[in-house]
């Protein structure tokens, strides 16, 4: 006797609708429990910051600078390229002279990245004001000027 086409593919799958109906579930058992056991209390310096016992002075929103996001931005990206490096390196027997290449081509883009970024000067954290101006060979400087 044969099972039928549909009854198979549930039969076949019915583990991940368990698992998706147990994962929404519990979901909503956590944001219920949560709204019902939260507190409820209201006071006047409750939504006001507050760390290690001292009292906030001044305002809470402080305006970063671009480069701040964006050397995160870098460290992000780097660091995910480091972990494909680590992976690449833990399969580097089985990979072997091809896998090697590949790498080294990807850390000479990696360090072309870095290049740019270095030129472009997107890394570089002192304001314009305090930046060393580097005299090159004819006398004039690389670096802006001092305002």
């Amino acid at each position: 006797m044969s099972m039928s086409t549909t009854t198979e593919v549930i039969a076949h799958h019915w583990a991940f609708v368990v698992f998706v109906v147990v994962a929404f579930g519990l979901c909503a058992f956590m944001l219920t429990g949560g709204w019902l056991l939260g507190g409820r209390a209201k006071g006047r310096h409750k939504d006001t910051p507050f760390e290690s016992g001292i009292e906030p002075v001044g305002s809470t929103h402080l305006r970063l600078s671009a480069k701040f996001y964006l050397v995160a931005m870098f460290f992000v990206i780097f660091d995910v390229e480091a972990l494909f490096l680590y992976a690449w390196a833990t399969s580097v027997r089985e990979s072997g002279w091809i896998g090697f290449a590949e790498a080294t081509i990807f850390i000479l883009i990696l360090l072309a990245g870095l290049v740019y970024l270095v030129r472009t000067g997107a890394l570089d954290w002192a304001p314009a004001r305090r930046r060393i101006v580097v005299k090159s060979e004819n006398g004039r400087g690389n670096s802006p000027q001092k305002s």
